[in-house]
């Protein structure tokens, strides 16, 4: 019966599916169905197991935890650890819905000071997978070993276990199938399994971490308490000794941990890690005060690096806010964002990197410069420009440039702003943003050689190394056959490390590592006119990293090379990403600016 209700013109079926629905009796949902629902807000995907399994082992007081993971978690997860342990006649009570003994009453729901308190990982993960528990306390002489399957237990047995808890986690989402059938592909989970454990190898440097995925290592810290060793064995020795320290301290708040300068930055914010009172949180505010804490240092896309740790009395924080405790609520928010600018600002400042030269760009420029010795706006000898990456090939100049009517010829006029080239063709003025043009040019260039199969590799004198963090290592792996095909030799140097042994002669005088890193950023933000081609992609994004920089000086000559290989691209009014490489300003439009249009 609808009674009085309004129901739009143009949702008749909607309505009628309503009435028709309705009739059925409310009922109260099955244990098993209940615990089913309840877990998909605990146990979203895999990293989730992972972080509620890794949090009770630390609330255990372990020093070490093994974590084991097989096919992107869905086929295991074993986390073992050497934590007090679970009494044998509280391991029953441990798998059900609510049992915790970590919270005994709702005045302590405002002071937590454990990472977990709920009581719901276990049974949930039980619910929606089969998990077996294996605990031992130091005063148990033996360990007591129980089985949950799909929200059932079995009667605890007795076996042979040292101190600790060892948790097993098979076919996870077993028995919900659509769970199962939107996680995402492989890769990107066991990333973010490497990512959650890579925070918290950081957060906890006196904890012993050893991640195995498929049989292989990809984490392992010492528990020496050393967050710089640790911030080595993620990022490398080089990135590691470049980042400062902060530490700051003021009424009952703290804030420690590591920053990076100005001259070291990446293109998107996933590298800033915040733990409050040790648990790792995705706060907005707290994101915003460190960027805020960096105004004008940085170029605009450009984000720091950040492990910080925060510590605050558990009064002045509100952990229950969320179902996975991602997120906080302050007390105070105002003074906590301040507070954190502040401090990191003051570390910022306290730090006055004295310039360097910079890494030697590729040998792109065609002519011959009078010139030697070093460049300050490029900081590299113009003696190694013999490579002549951006002269067209001369058999093939002037037949492209007939060719090809996309854009008109042009007349250097100069560079403004270390940015833009300004040049005149036959209807107006155009102004070329170097580095968008200069990415064409490259593109182009690498796919050229590419498809009549001619990319050379030029062999670097010492092999260059590089480091990145596990979930970074996942994503490269997956790349290396596609960057072989484009002239890179890279092969595998120990755990998340890589050997660069040659690059494309294109990129000759490049940073190799810099090749390597543009894989791995930002590399979920698919570009749209490449997704459906990753080798594309990939050409793409390297050419990205190699083109020419704004701020970067260049000579007449280069000028004049750019814009001559820019008018022999195929596309050459957008760079790859689809950013456009030229603005026009026609003479009728400049006429009509300076009143010229009218009667003189």
């Amino acid at each position: 019966m609808l009674g009085n209700c309004l129901i739009p013109k143009n949702s008749a079926h909607l309505s009628l599916s309503l009435v028709y629905n309705s009739p059925m009796p409310i009922k109260i949902l099955p244990p098993e169905l209940a615990s089913q629902i309840a877990a998909g807000e605990v146990v979203e995907r895999p990293a989730s197991v992972v972080k509620e399994l890794v949090e009770n082992a630390l609330d255990a007081g372990a020093t070490e935890i093994s974590i084991s993971i097989e096919e992107a978690g869905k086929k295991l997860i074993e986390i073992a650890d050497n934590g007090h342990g679970i009494p044998a006649d509280e391991v029953s009570l441990a798998v059900e819905r609510h049992s915790t003994s970590k919270l005994h009453s709702a005045d302590q729901l405002f002071n937590i000071g454990t990472l977990g308190f709920r009581g719901e990982a276990l049974a949930s993960i039980g619910s929606v997978a089969r998990l077996t528990l294996t605990s031992r306390t130091e005063a148990d002489d033996v360990a007591t070993r129980m089985l949950v399957e799909g929200g059932i237990s079995t009667a605890p047995q007795q076996v042979g276990a040292p101190r600790g808890t060892v948790l097993r986690v098979e076919n996870l989402f077993y028995n919900v199938p659509a769970r199962l059938k939107f996680l995402k592909m492989d890769m990107t989970e066991r990333r973010r399994i490497d990512a959650l454990l890579t925070r918290y190898a950081l957060a906890y440097p006196n904890v012993r971490f050893k991640l195995i995925q498929n049989g292989k290592n990809t984490l392992q810290t010492s528990g020496n308490n050393d967050r710089r060793a640790i911030l080595a064995t993620l990022y490398g020795v080089d990135v590691a000794k470049q980042l400062l320290s902060v530490n700051a301290a003021e009424d009952s708040l703290s804030l420690t941990g590591f920053i990076s300068p100005t001259s070291l930055t990446r293109s998107n914010r996933r590298e800033i890690t915040f733990f409050i009172n040790g648990r790792w949180v995705q706060d907005i505010a707290l994101s915003t005060a460190l960027i805020k804490a960096y105004h004008t240092l940085l170029m605009v896309g450009r984000y720091p690096l950040a492990a910080l740790f925060l510590e605050l009395n558990p009064a002045f924080v509100d952990v229950n806010v969320h179902p996975t405790k991602a997120e906080v609520r302050f007390s105070d928010p105002s003074g906590i964002f301040s507070f954190v600018q502040r401090s990191v600002r003051k570390a910022i400042l306290a730090y006055t990197p004295v310039p360097q030269m910079g890494i030697a760009p590729p040998a792109l420029w065609g002519g011959e410069d009078k010139r030697s010795g070093a460049d300050p706006a490029w900081g590299f000898s113009r003696d190694a420009r013999d490579q002549n990456l951006f002269a067209p090939k001369e058999q093939d100049t002037e037949e492209k440039q007939s060719a090809i009517p996309n854009i008109p010829l042009m007349r250097l006029v100069g560079q403004i702003g270390q940015v833009y080239i300004i040049a005149e063709g036959p209807d107006g003025l155009y102004l070329i943003d170097q580095h968008a043009a200069h990415e064409r040019v490259l593109f182009e260039r690498l796919l050229a050689q590419r498809e009549a199969n001619e990319i050379s590799s030029q062999k670097l004198l010492a092999p260059v190394t590089a480091q990145f963090p596990p979930e970074q290592t996942t994503i490269l792996n997956e790349q290396l056959p596609i960057l072989a095909k484009f002239g890179f030799e890279v092969e595998n140097f120990g755990p998340n490390a890589f050997q660069i042994r040659a690059i494309p002669t294109l990129f000759t005088g490049s940073d190799p590592a810099a090749a390597l890193r543009v894989l791995v950023e930002d590399f979920e933000a698919d570009e749209t006119p490449l997704q459906e081609n990753i080798e594309d992609k990939i050409a793409a994004r390297v050419c990205k990293r190699m083109a020419v920089k704004g701020g970067q000086t260049l000579t007449k000559t280069e000028q004049e090379s750019l814009l001559r290989d820019l008018e022999n691209c195929e596309s050459p009014r957008t760079c790859p990403h689809g950013r456009p490489t030229m603005i026009h300003l026609s003479v009728d439009m400049l006429e009509r600016q300076f009143g010229r249009t009218g009667p003189r």
